[in-house]
């Protein structure tokens, strides 16, 4: 047994980016997230936050890569695999959607065993899944 309290959970995840701005513009108008928090820190940093417009699921905090070691990471911090999942209840009205505001999926939806998915890119060419689990 853990002695952990049972009220936790992952809130927010870190994003490396390469601009603040256009991941904002990007997240919020091609994915349909919405900017939750976006707060100067000093020094040219910044605490960015995004999620989904439901308001469901973890927070995405978008950390402005800071050197050369981070900034190689961008668009990669998974070594090629998908990252996240974004979930949703309507598969069709949200992959529609994204195609409708640009967003590029890797392959066509297809379903499985555990829901209807289709692989898409972020703009720096992180990998997601869209998925509609199955009932």
């Amino acid at each position: 047994m853990s002695d952990f309290a049972a009220g936790r959970s992952v809130a927010t995840v870190a994003l490396v980016v390469k601009d603040y701005d256009e991941a904002i513009r990007w997240y919020v108008d091609r994915a349909g997230f919405v900017l939750t928090s976006d707060v100067d820190l000093g020094g040219g940093k910044r605490w960015v936050t995004v999620q989904p417009a439901s308001g469901q699921g973890a927070k995405l905090l978008l950390a402005k890569a800071d050197g050369p070691v981070q900034s190689a990471s961008v668009g990669n911090q998974t070594g090629g695999r998908v990252f996240l999942f974004l979930e949703t209840d309507d598969f069709e009205r949200d992959h529609a959607a994204m195609i409708a505001r640009g967003v590029e999926f890797r392959e066509a939806p297809r379903h499985e065993l555990y829901g209807t998915v289709a692989v898409f890119a972020d703009l720096y060419g992180n990998l997601w899944d869209l998925i509609q689990p199955a009932r």
